[in-house]
C-alpha cells in the first residue's frame, strides 16, 4: 500500500496526472473537491468566511459566495489569503486524513492525495512518496489564462506567485513528472513510474 502526495503549481497539469492514475485504479483524494465541499453553503467554513469577508463576496442574488470575487480579494492580499487558509485548511486536512484511513481499510493499494498545497499544509508527512508535476511559469500562465477565460495576465501571475516556487517544491520530491510538453509525454512518465510502484 502506497500513499502518494501529488502536487504542483496552479495549471501545471496535476489534474491530467491524477486522471491518468485514476485510470490505472488508484484511489484519488482531491483536495480542491474537498475544499469546495467544506465551503458549501451552510457549512461551518462558509459562515466563517462570510463572517470575516462580509457581504461583498456574495454573488448578485446574495444566495452564495462568489468564488471569483473571493479569489480576486485573497490573491491580491497575502494577509487575507492567510485568513482564508486558516479557516479552511484544518477542515480540509482532517477530511483528507479521514479518506486516507477509509481507503486503507478498504485495501486500496495506491492512494493519491492530489493537493496544490501538499507541502505547505504538511500533508506530505502522511504520504509515502511526494510527486511533483513540474511546468515552466510561462506554460502555467498560458494554461491558466486558457482555462479561466476572464482572468487578466496580472491576476494569473498573482495566483502563480501566491504559491510555493517550483524550485522549493522540488526539494521535497521523490519523483518529478515533467509536464512541459504533450500529454503523450506525460503519460509515458506516469506509465514508467506506475510499473515501479504497482
Amino acid at each position: 500500500m502506497t500513499v502518494i502526495g501529488l502536487t504542483g503549481g496552479i495549471a501545471s497539469g496535476k489534474s491530467t496526472v491524477t486522471a491518468l492514475l485514476k485510470e490505472k485504479g488508484a484511489a484519488i483524494i482531491d483536495a480542491d473537491k474537498i475544499a469546495r465541499e467544506i465551503m458549501s453553503k451552510g457549512e461551518p467554513a462558509w459562515f466563517e468566511v462570510l463572517n470575516y469577508f462580509g457581504d461583498e463576496i456574495l454573488n448578485d442574488d446574495r444566495s452564495d459566495i462568489d468564488r471569483k470575487k473571493l479569489a480576486h480579494i485573497v490573491f491580491s492580499d497575502k494577509a487575507k489569503l492567510e485568513v482564508l487558509n486558516n479557516i479552511t485548511h484544518p477542515k480540509i486536512i482532517e477530511e483528507i486524513k479521514r479518506q486516507v484511513e477509509e481507503y486503507k481499510k478498504a485495501g486500496k493499494k495506491i492512494i493519491v492525495i492530489d493537493a496544490a498545497l501538499l507541502i505547505e499544509t504538511g500533508l506530505d508527512k502522511i504520504a509515502d512518496e511526494v510527486w511533483v508535476v513540474a511546468a515552466n511559469e510561462d506554460i502555467q500562465l498560458q494554461r491558466l489564462m486558457a482555462r479561466e477565460k476572464d482572468i487578466t495576465k496580472d491576476e494569473a501571475l498573482k495566483r502563480i506567485k501566491s504559491q510555493m516556487p517550483l524550485a522549493e517544491k522540488l526539494k521535497f520530491a521523490d519523483r518529478v513528472i515533467d509536464n512541459n510538453s504533450s500529454i503523450e509525454e506525460t503519460k509515458k512518465q506516469v506509465d514508467k513510474i506506475w510499473t515501479k510502484i504497482s
